[in-house]
């Protein structure tokens, strides 16, 4: 056998392992599960699935407005009740911690987590007629996927991809990626089914999330329902700190 033939197997073998690797070890390159800061007085509201509950922290408020939060892929959304407590006077809140996450019992994935915003949504809106749905980063594509099925008030979105899948094949072009990537979340898809208003706020100086991917998802909402804000001198992990950031969405709101 020759030394090219050795080489082409070589690297057949090593191409193979990086793509089996790729498919068993996909969900922990996608969620980074988080421990919750118990915060004073905190109240939680559980959702019953087969392995135990999923948290959700919450501020209760009557009257007939909420917000649903959905978070990044590392984040204790728990940590964002105190400023959404005060910028959010008028609204009941409801901050989703994924499966895995916070105390959360199960293991995230796509399906799962838009299982469990489903009832979310239902449980809120039961109780509040005017459901805004705000998601960010990897929780923007979640947000996306529920305001499309059910009666959201508003939509709001903080750094948002067209899709997990592009970003995926940006990041590893040589692979077949298409076929080992299970959870998608093609925002794009759900987009043109939005007759809310919907905000979508950008970083300035996004890493993560690059400029043309939020683009394009804008591109495919409806015109008249949709409105792109960027905050200058941010990034995708900063964005949230900047005084106009809570400033948008209370005005928006």
């Amino acid at each position: 056998m020759s030394i090219a033939i050795r080489l082409v197997m070589l690297f057949a073998v090593i191409y193979g392992l990086l793509c089996l690797g790729l498919f068993i070890f996909q969900r922990s390159l996608i969620y980074f599960p988080q421990t919750r800061i118990i915060l004073t007085n905190e109240v939680n509201l559980k959702l019953p699935i087969a392995e135990g509950n999923v948290l959700v922290s919450i501020r209760p408020h009557n009257g007939d407005k909420a917000l649903i939060y959905f978070g990044g892929n590392a984040e204790d959304v728990s940590l964002n009740l105190p400023d959404f407590s005060s910028a959010f006077p008028d609204h009941a809140l409801y901050l989703l911690h994924y499966r895995g996450f916070g105390g959360s019992a199960g293991k995230s994935s796509e399906v799962a987590l838009i299982n469990d915003a489903l009832a979310l949504f239902d449980k809120a809106y039961a109780e509040h007629h005017q459901v805004t749905i705000l998601g960010r980063s990897l929780g923007s594509g979640i947000a996306v996927h529920v305001a499309s099925l059910r009666p959201a008030a508003k939509l709001v979105l903080v750094t948002p991809y067209n899709s997990l899948l592009e970003l995926a094949n940006s990041q590893f072009p040589f692979t077949p990626i298409k076929w080992l990537l299970e959870d998608k979340y093609e925002s794009w898809r759900y987009a043109p089914k939005i007759n809310v208003p919907t905000l979508i706020i950008a970083a300035q100086n996004d890493t993560v999330i690059p400029r043309e991917q939020t683009l394009l998802l804008h591109s495919h909402f409806k015109h008249s329902t949709v409105s792109l804000k960027v905050i200058a001198n941010t990034s995708h992990n900063t964005i949230a700190e900047n005084p106009q950031y809570l400033a948008m969405i209370q005005e928006f709101l």
